[in-house]
Formats: structure tokens, sequence, C-alpha cells
């Protein structure tokens, strides 16, 4: 606090006053390097934060120490890059991330679904949003609460409840979203690993040729569905199923013979022990899931 009260102090007694001073008066090389010294007093960083220099500013929205005072007008910076570094800020209030989530560019609101700060109130202030892509980010999110994911069930945009059925852990959500009417819906939920048995049966059924094929190349399978699957009407799905590393030998031995010889080949060339990376093994009845998928990017990569 000694320091805090030097800066912005009348008597001139502090050395560090003075250079904090002509720092902020330097070039400005110099008065970047004073926004990111950890060794700033607070005080000073006020000061920074209406920095001609956007950049300046920049370095004061990413500092996790500065003042939640601080960053309040930074959240409506006219550069997008400082409001982003806020936005990921995650010693960024509440309050800022409320407002940044209703920014103007995307890029910002999609920074702030990236932040581990974000609570439930910021988390429903997302899922009213008009944002497309800022729902489907909410909808991978790992701590969505059940009343939001109910929400996101009935979004009007089939890519976020694709996403929700992609990600979601809650098996409520995952039973509602088996019922959608949109293919694309339930071809996220075919590469869900934390369906059941019965669920990954039900998809091995679906009428629609891209939700078996996304099934038999995302989870392991029982054998009666692996039977059916063999002799699946689409050479689409045989073929998936062909170039699975995580079918059973005698399974890849059927398809060897498989009347199409695109299948029957991929059948053969498939080496289960290659390097190249396995499909995702799904949990089953009674036993724990050995682990999660790795998030997906949001649209910003795609």
């Amino acid at each position: 606090m000694a320091k805090q009260q030097d800066v912005g102090g009348s008597d001139g007694h502090s050395g560090s006053g003075t250079t904090d001073e002509r720092a902020i008066d330097g070039d400005v090389d110099a008065r970047l390097a004073l926004a990111q010294d950890p060794a700033t007093p607070q005080m000073t960083l006020f000061d920074l934060a209406s920095d001609r220099s956007a950049a300046v500013r920049k370095a004061v929205a990413s500092r996790a120490d500065a003042p939640a005072q601080a960053l309040r007008p930074l959240t409506r910076d006219p550069d997008r890059g400082v409001r982003e570094a806020v936005a990921r800020n995650p010693s960024a209030s509440i309050a800022n991330l409320v407002r940044l989530v209703k920014d103007a560019d995307r890029w910002v609101r999609w920074a702030v679904a990236g932040n581990p700060a974000c609570d439930e109130s910021v988390r429903r202030v997302m899922s009213e949003a008009a944002d497309k892509e800022l729902r489907g980010l909410l909808a991978e999110s790992r701590e969505l609460e059940p009343e939001l994911a109910a929400r996101l069930v009935e979004d009007v945009s089939p890519e976020v409840r694709e996403r929700l059925a992609t990600h979601t852990r809650d098996p409520d959500v995952i039973t509602a979203l088996l019922a959608d009417r949109t293919a694309r819906v339930r071809k996220g939920l075919a590469r869900n690993p934390r369906t059941t048995a019965e669920q990954r049966s039900a998809l091995a059924q679906d009428p629609v040729v891209d939700v078996r094929v996304a099934l038999v190349g995302a989870v392991e399978l029982d054998d009666a569905d692996l039977a059916r699957l063999v002799d699946d009407r689409s050479v689409q799905v045989r073929l998936a199923l062909a170039k699975s590393e995580v079918v059973p030998e005698h399974v890849r031995q059927a398809l060897r013979r498989d009347p199409d010889e695109m299948v029957a080949s991929a059948a053969r060339d498939v080496r289960p022990e290659s390097a190249r990376p396995s499909a995702v093994r799904a949990p089953r009845i009674g036993h724990r899931p050995s682990g999660s998928g790795r998030r997906r990017p949001g649209g910003a990569a795609r």
C-alpha cells in the first residue's frame, strides 16, 4: 500500500514515484515496460489504463493483478485487442465479463467463453445471446449447469445442439438429444463416448447413414451392433467400420470378404497397432470412463 500512496501522493518523497512519473511521461517503450513490470504499483496501473498507446493499455488489461476498477474502463476501449485482453483475464470481475459477453465484436465475446472466471451468471447471459457461435461455445462447457443445458437442448440452431450432443456429460441431455429430429445432432451424439450401450445400439440403427458412419468411427460397439453393421446396407458405413482401428479381429475378417472391393481392401489395409490416432473408446456399462476427449476449438478455428 505504501507504494500506491507514494505514486499518487503530493509530497514527492518517494524515488519510485518519481521514476514512475518519468516513465509515464516517457516514450511508449518505457510506458509499456512499466505496464508489464510486476513491481509497478497498482495506482500507476490506473494511469497506464488510460494511456494513449493501445499496446500499453493492452498490457494493463492482461495483468492478473490489475484492479477491477482499472479494468472497467478498458472493457469499453476502442481497441478490440484491449477489450479481448480483459475478456481473457482470469482476474476480470464478473461485472466486466458480463459487459464483455455483450460486446459488439465477436472475438471479444468468444474470449469471454474461455475465461475460467466465468460463473453461472455469465453463462446465463451467453445462453441468451443472439450469437450462435457463443451459444455453441457454451454448449461445450464442462461447467454447464443442468438448467442451461436443458435450454440449449431446445436451441433454435442445430449446430448448437450438435455441439452440446458431442460434449455433454449429462445423461438426461443425452437422452433428450437422442430424440432430436435433426440428423447432425444425432451425429454429434454418436461421437460422444458417454452414451450408454443401449443408446449406442439405437444410434447403430439410425436411419441416417451419416449418423451410423460417425458412430462406427468414434466409439467401440457391442458385438450385436457390430454384427448388424457388418451387413449394413450402406457401403459408407461398412467402409467406416473397415477403417476403424478398434473393431475386433473377427469383424475385420468378415469385412475382408465384403462384396464391395473398396471395403474389403480397407479392411485388409488397416493395422490396429499402427501409430495413427485411434477412435475414442466408449465406456461400457459398469465401467468407469478412461478419460474424456479434448475440447474442440470454437468456430474461430474453423
